[in-house]
């Protein structure tokens, strides 16, 4: 069985037991976290499509580990201007476990 979920303004396919790293949801270590947006829930040739989102659909998750993402290096240069501008961004992310998936 698969999901197709929304969070963090991206959608992700996910299965029970997949590790997956989402934008920081505020939950710590160890806590358990309820995934109520599913747009799609899937066996094998059978696909349920929400519109928006699936009716009684959830997917709960455990939170594995926090961390922040390798550096994005961002850098500007304009030609015969003698101007540059460098900089970098880390994304922080939660790294989450899927347990359950109820449809």
């Amino acid at each position: 069985m698969y999901a197709i979920i929304k969070t963090g303004g991206k959608q992700y396919r996910v299965s029970e037991g997949d590790l997956l790293k989402v934008e920081t949801l505020g939950a710590k270590v160890g806590d358990t976290v309820t995934l109520s947006e599913v747009l799609a829930v899937g066996e094998g040739k059978e696909l349920k499509v929400g519109a928006p989102l699936v009716e009684g659909a959830s997917v709960t998750a455990s939170v594995v580990s926090e961390g922040r993402a390798d550096k994005v290096r961002i850098f500007q240069f304009r030609k015969r201007k003698h101007s540059k501008k460098s900089a970098g961004h880390r994304q922080n992310y939660v790294e989450l476990k899927i347990e359950k998936i109820a449809a």
